[in-house]
């Protein structure tokens, strides 16, 4: 299927929110008022790591304004630990109180929650809660946390190591030894946050007549954040109805039920009233979930030619000090889809995964990101060490067209990608040949480029039977309905949280599909779960193919009754020869298309207020649900080219030229998806140059404001010239692939790979981020 087969997928349609959006009609949690809402605001930890002797709260209570003041104690009474412990072998079981009781874990830890008429009173009492702690030694590093004789973090484990998996395809041992050389790498990733533009909030109504809780929430899973909110209240589902409004920004860290919100909805409940939360800035960045720190080394074990013979992975990452995921979840993924573009069949892999003294941890977009960094940079390790050209170490690895489907070492199957072609269409749109000529000359003159290439295979979607083979809960399951209104109206809703990624365009362009009618004339209901179908919500990068090709899906239904009704109007024997194209009926006569008198309109007063004239056994109205489980995994595929020049003077680095060649199947909306791309690289060479969640020794954060937590802007980043490259997946409805993740992943390589290219005069290599000016310097410093 091309893209001329389609009406409206892969038109290019205005973003149908940002009218909304951009004139300040956007409603998000904040604009939400709820009169007699009461305010919380926490007392948090100045310690990383201490036992809680106890909480006085007495001198708070004297304040004016504070109507209550609640610990750990009171919220054991009212809700439910949360227990991680799905039965994975080598992943240890946790259980997390909604508040800490007897030892808090981080600086920032939430040790008491404070309920005032207006956050100000609230902020003002927290200077009056004196809690006693004995301080303990914090575990800083994941390096001091595998230390034998290490503090605990949770004193139920026997030690730090939250999660440790082996596994082994192939002889990687034998290829090592049959090797003309074993090239070891190491890479280094640091710990970085997600910074929405929204902090976290929410607002707790309870409805003390019907039992009922209403919770706004700002969320990227509207559903199961439901159920888990239910089952810690000790509440059913019919209980409990979440509402997402508009919502400035998730990046993954908005999936969790967090203790925060978990404690303002008991609360609400306890008090019979309103209870609103609104973090500041500060505490988003102390204490809401962060992700990235991790090390990997690689072994390769390759010929004289750099053909890579087997690879040994180690990993090893560092959670924090909770886990709201299952602790094996974000470094198994990397693992099991690690060798991406490449062949190779004997891999093993080790991976750590364990607990220190700092924020939990928690997917941020691109989880995987450090995947494609590591094994483009270890094509260009095995490139310095053979003495070859880094582009022809590539191409004799890379996947190509004749090897395809291919099942890698893990056992994930990889097809309908174009890793060969993205790469060789980049090398040339970039000129590589001209490229390395001036290199040389500029060399010579004292000035010293590079370019960074980084071959992309993207894991989207994540279907049902990807997390039964990763031994992960959870299902990747998404549903839909599509109710056409007598009028010819047509609302659809999916079970994603919408978080700014342009769903009421994209989304309304798949169903307008499906069913033949304009994109203007669908309307898209998200984010209320009395409203939307039960979904698995947003998160890795499954928006486009489960939830746009599960509405396509149940747009083709919508449009098989709608012809049905439609053949018996015309008085056709079937619907053969229909079909609808923007709202209106047509047949093929004579091998032409033309159009009936019958509208969408005209089909849907039929079906609902004529039930009688409708074919014998149809049931009246046009009301359609379906579910879709995708493949186990989706991959789209795209190569970056990175040209940079670096001041070794002083570390500066400055962006020459950035270029993407990519492939991610059907595209929904093109205006979407450039914006995708264009936000997906910006977030990945920000986090590669500058964002860094910095802890010292005692577990201190040292970044805690966004004059110490740096974050680029547009003035840093360089024009992105993307080379579109689309072709459909055969695998799923329409051909989409998805999408959102691999600008991230891509940008981190290129970029470090582009700086090590610039240094190679020098024999010094990057293999830790982010690349400061002061960490280029220290490496050149006795260059």
């Amino acid at each position: 299927m091309t893209s001329a087969d389609f009406q409206s997928i892969g038109k290019h349609v205005p973003r149908r929110e940002d009218r909304r959006l951009l004139t300040g009609h956007g409603r998000y949690i904040d604009d939400i008022d709820v009169p007699g809402a009461l305010h919380a605001c926490f007392v948090r930890s100045p310690h990383a790591h201490a036992r809680i002797l106890s909480v006085n709260v007495e001198a708070a209570l004297q304040m004016p304004g504070i109507l209550a003041v609640f610990t750990g104690h009171d919220l054991a009474q009212w809700t439910t630990k949360l227990r991680m412990a799905p039965p994975i072998d080598g992943l240890q079981p946790v259980e997390m109180d909604t508040l800490p009781v007897a030892k808090v874990c981080f600086q920032g830890d939430p040790v008491a929650c404070i309920i005032a008429t207006d956050r100000y009173l609230a902020e003002d009492a927290i200077e009056k809660v004196v809690v006693e702690y004995e301080v303990l030694e914090a575990v800083a590093t994941m390096w001091r946390a595998l230390d034998a004789g290490s503090p605990k973090v949770d004193e139920s484990l026997p030690s730090n190591l939250l999660s440790h998996q082996r596994s082994e395809h192939g002889d990687v041992e034998f290829r090592k030894r049959e090797a003309f050389r074993v090239i070891e790498s190491t890479f280094s990733q640091h710990r970085q946050t997600h910074l929405p533009i929204e902090t976290r909030g929410c607002i707790a109504v309870w409805d003390e007549g019907r039992q009922h809780l209403t919770f706004h929430v700002g969320t990227q899973v509207p559903h199961p954040y439901r159920t888990t909110l239910a089952a810690r209240m000790r509440l059913t589902e019919s209980q409990v109805t979440v509402i997402s409004p508009d919502v400035g920004g998730g990046f993954g860290q908005k999936i969790a039920l967090y203790r925060e919100e978990l404690s303002v909805a008991a609360i609400a409940r306890h008090m019979k009233r309103p209870v609103r939360w609104r973090e500041d800035r500060m505490e988003n960045l102390l204490a809401s979930s962060q992700s990235r720190e991790d090390f990997c080394r690689t072994r390769a074990a390759v010929d004289a030619n750099g053909r890579l013979l087997g690879l040994e992975l180690e990993i090893i990452e560092d959670f924090g000090a909770y886990s709201f995921y299952p602790g094996n979840y974000l470094a198994r993924v990397v693992a099991m889809i690690l060798t991406g573009p490449y062949k190779v069949q004997d891999y093993s892999f080790d991976v750590k995964v364990v607990l220190t003294n700092k924020v939990g941890n928690g997917p941020m977009r691109a989880p995987m990101a450090i995947t494609s960094w590591v094994m483009d940079g270890t094509m260009d390790a095995i490139a310095r060490e053979l003495g070859l050209d880094p582009a022809e170490v590539r191409r004799i690895n890379m996947l190509h067209p004749e090897d395809l489907p291919y099942t890698m070492a893990t056992g994930e199957v990889l097809a309908d990608i174009t890793p060969h072609e993205t790469f060789e269409a980049a090398l040339a749109k970039i000129g590589y040949q001209e490229f390395r000529d001036r290199q040389q000359r500029a060399r010579a003159e004292g000035r010293y480029l590079g370019l960074g290439m980084c071959t992309v295979v993207e894991s989207t979607t994540y279907g049902s039977r990807f997390y039964k083979s990763a031994g992960i809960a959870g299902s990747g399951h998404e549903a839909a309905w599509l109710r056409i209104e007598p009028s010819g109206a047509v609302n659809v809703s999916v079970g994603l949280g919408a978080t700014g990624q342009g769903y009421e365009t994209s989304l309304t362009q798949a169903a307008a599909e499906g069913l033949g009618v304009p994109p203007q004339q669908v309307h898209l209901h998200l984010g209320h779960t009395d409203v939307a179908p039960y979904g698995m919500g947003s998160r890795g990068a499954r928006g486009g193919t489960a939830g746009g090709g599960t509405l396509y899906l149940c747009a083709q239904e919508a449009c098989a009754k709608v012809l049905a009704i439609a053949a018996m109007l015309l008085e056709l024997p079937d619907s053969a020869s229909l079909r609808m194209v923007g709202g209106r009926v047509q047949r093929a006569e004579g091998g032409e298309w033309s159009d009936t008198r019958l509208t969408l309109a005209d089909i849907a007063r039929t079906a609902y207020l004529d039930p009688l004239a409708l074919p014998e056994g149809m049931s009246p109205g046009l009301e359609f649900h379906k579910t879709y489980d995708p493949p186990p995994m989706t991959y789209s595929n795209s190569t970056h080219m990175c040209e940079v020049e670096v001041d070794v003077a002083t570390g500066a680095i400055r962006f020459m030229r950035y270029l993407v060649a990519e492939d991610c199947g059907t595209v929904l909306s093109p205006v979407v998806v450039e914006g995708q791309q264009h936000g997906a690289i910006a977030m990945g060479l920000s986090g590669a140059l500058y964002e860094h969640v910095h802890y010292d020794e005692g577990g201190q954060n040292l970044s805690g404001t966004l004059a110490d937590y740096l974050v680029a802007t547009a003035h840093e980043l360089p024009h992105f010239d993307i080379l579109p490259m689309h072709t459909p997946s055969r695998a799923t409805p329409a051909g989409i692939k998805g999408m959102a993740e691999g600008g991230v992943m891509g940008a981190i390589g290129a970029l470090a790979n582009a700086v090590n290219d610039a240094l190679a005069p020098f024999g010094v290599v990057v293999d830790r981020q982010p690349l400061t000016p002061m960490y280029l310097r220290e490496l050149l410093r006795d260059k």
